[in-house]
């Protein structure tokens, strides 16, 4: 095992940027920045032995600088979207900003942890990124550390731990939203790769992609993933739920989530013989299609578009501040947050 270190640029505010490479025995490689402690390159090998790279991103800082789609970062300190950019704990109100028609996604468009430089530190097999965020910064109340820990192991796991404080009561959901297509990040859309969820409920949403606060069988409906399928075979069906997020973009409740780690997805890729599994200790995961990736050029000059990859971005469901049938987000004064998401690849 190895952790490499090199220059990656420097930010606007004339931050160093850089990149970490972790390998291990089997040839398996996942490139770090700590600019978003973003996951900016996974290089594993297909059926044949031939090692690809399956994450969309970028070749440059600069082009992570902008990053509308989110590619490989660390999102926080609240992930997903919030009901009318605004919350309350213990009867005081908190305003967000104000950027997904009326309301908040990803915390802040400019101002979240996934533009964000990172300290890091390496280790062994793995590199440790932290942030201060101070009190009221994009709204959210506390004085808060975080950290993420990504760990490369010799069985082809890349485990991300993340863990928060807070001296305040406040909203802390973390994922990463790294877009992965098991034939290569160069190999056009995921729609015939075969999706398993264990996961026998989702989280309805309205209009804006906020969930209605019903936990809704999938059971007879195109988002039953309990039996694995193609993410093609029923993305363009007839469903108001799809309609309303053009295509798979919705949390899906994990099946037995109590705080320990579970097995919830495994996807396969028939092309190139890829499977990977995914496990986690949180009680939701938003399965995202790719639906609204913008026509843009990614890592060598290559053009992404609508479903080229993508995302199982583990959390504590959507608005659940809101609700309080949801598993609670709300950490600080004593309670910390802790959760690790672990992505495993193999072949078949």
């Amino acid at each position: 095992m190895a952790v490499e270190k090199k220059a990656f640029g420097t930010s606007a505010e004339g931050k160093e940027i850089w990149m970490y490479t972790l390998t291990n025995s089997k040839g398996m490689e996942v490139e770090l920045t700590n600019l978003g402690a973003i996951i900016v390159k996974l290089v594993v090998p297909d059926k044949r032995g031939q090692m690809a790279d399956v994450v969309l991103g970028f070749d440059t800082a600069a082009e992570y600088g902008v990053n509308g789609s989110f590619f490989g970062a660390v999102i926080g300190p609240s992930a997903n979207r919030i009901a009318d950019a605004s919350f309350e704990i213990d009867g005081v109100s908190y305003q967000l900003d104000v950027n997904d028609g009326k309301n908040n996604l990803h915390s802040h468009i400019d101002k979240g942890y996934h533009k964000l430089v990172w300290d890091a530190q390496e280790c062994d097999n793995s590199v440790i990124f932290t942030l201060e965020d101070a009190d009221g910064n994009m709204g959210f109340p506390g004085n808060k550390k975080v950290s993420v820990t990504y760990t490369l192991d010799e069985n082809n796991a890349l485990t991300l731990h993340y863990h928060g404080t807070s001296d305040q009561k406040t909203v802390l959901n973390l994922t990463n939203h790294t877009y992965f297509n098991l034939d290569g990040h160069d190999s056009g859309d995921i729609e015939d790769h075969v999706l398993w969820l264990n996961c026998s409920c989702y989280t309805p949403v309205v209009e804006g992609a906020i969930p209605t606060g019903e936990i809704a069988s999938v059971k007879g409906t195109p988002m039953d993933f309990t039996v694995a399928k193609k993410v093609g075979r029923d993305i363009g069906a007839d469903f108001e739920q799809l309609g309303l997020t053009g295509g798979y973009d919705h949390n899906w409740v994990i099946d037995g989530a109590n705080g320990e780690m579970v097995h919830f997805a495994t996807v396969k890729s028939a092309k190139s013989g890829r499977v990977m599994k995914a496990y986690t200790n949180l009680p939701g995961v938003q399965f995202y299609a790719g639906n609204f990736i913008a026509t843009q050029q990614g890592k060598g000059g290559v053009t992404y578009t609508k479903r080229n990859g993508l995302c199982l971005e583990t959390q504590y469901y959507p608005d659940t501040v809101h609700r309080d049938n949801f598993p609670s987000c709300i950490f600080g004064a004593g309670k910390e947050y802790d959760s690790v998401t672990v992505y495993q690849f193999e072949t078949e």
